[in-house]
């Protein structure tokens, strides 16, 4: 009965914070300054990786691009590896 009474409770007021949240977040006054701290945010990140790339390549040391690039072509030749195994015990049986 408690539990019952307690997820009303909940209900009530999950439906009424949405409802005014879907208010606040339809808001142009909301809406615009939000949208400029995210353009903000994803520039300095941007910055940020390519400044971090420049350093590990000044170290000599792989970037997680070419770490990427590597395991991605690690990928193809182990899943050409499979397939000629694949074939090579087709044969056999």
């Amino acid at each position: 009965m408690i539990w019952d009474m307690w997820k009303q409770g909940f209900a009530a007021w999950e439906q009424t914070t949405a409802h005014y949240m879907e208010k606040v977040m339809s808001n142009p006054a909301v809406l615009g300054p939000a949208g400029a701290m995210l353009t903000a945010a994803m520039k300095t990140k941007a910055a940020t990786d390519r400044a971090i790339a420049a350093w590990w390549s000044t170290l000599g040391l792989p970037t997680r691009r070419d770490q990427e690039r590597s395991l991605h072509k690690l990928n193809q030749l182990e899943s050409r590896l499979y397939d000629l195994e694949e074939q090579l015990h087709g044969k056999k049986v």
